[in-house]
């Protein structure tokens, strides 16, 4: 898959993303939002990313891959689709911090909703995120995701304030 914006490209991992796929996890908004996805060294991000990898042609997932500038050629995250335990699909994604306030999640979300989707025949996607996520509910309303639930749910294993969101494909595959 490889998906190209005006700004960026989204695209397979490689094992030689693997240091800008750990760089990206030591900052404090990944700690924070999505610690399941903090790297410890670069062995382990490469790990990971062999395992994404592996998962590309399955029917299940997940799905996630590289958010890349066309400037700079810089991975600045990912965007992904998970399989809930229920079997309905969620959203991910996640900008490195020095890349956030400009538009990228926005720009990755949109593009990818539309490719995945149509690949997999989707009519619903979830988007389920902390409720002190700002930028995240905010990111997911641009995206034509609208709320569903907001209160206590399960977030990583753990109970929180949670926001549910649901986009629903509105186009004809």
């Amino acid at each position: 898959m490889q998906i190209k914006t005006e700004r960026l490209t989204i695209t397979k991992f490689s094992q030689s993303m693997a240091r800008s796929v750990y760089e990206n996890s030591q900052d404090d908004d990944t700690r924070r939002f999505v610690p399941d996805e903090v790297y410890d060294s670069v062995e382990e991000a490469r790990e990971a990313i062999a395992f994404l990898m592996s998962r590309y042609d399955s029917t299940d997932g997940p799905f996630v891959y590289p958010i890349i500038t066309n400037d700079g050629n810089q991975n600045i995250g990912y965007v992904q689709l998970c399989k809930l335990d229920d079997g309905a699909w969620e959203i991910g994604y996640h900008i490195a911090k020095r890349f956030t306030g400009k538009g990228y999640a926005t720009e990755a979300v949109k593009a990818f909703l539309l490719v995945i989707a149509k690949k997999l025949n989707i009519k619903e996607v979830f988007g389920i995120c902390l409720a002190e996520n700002i930028a995240s509910t905010y990111v997911l309303g641009k995206c034509g995701f609208v709320q569903i639930y907001q209160g206590i749910g399960n977030y990583q294993g753990n109970e929180a304030q949670i926001v549910k969101t649901v986009w629903k494909n509105l186009s004809k595959n």
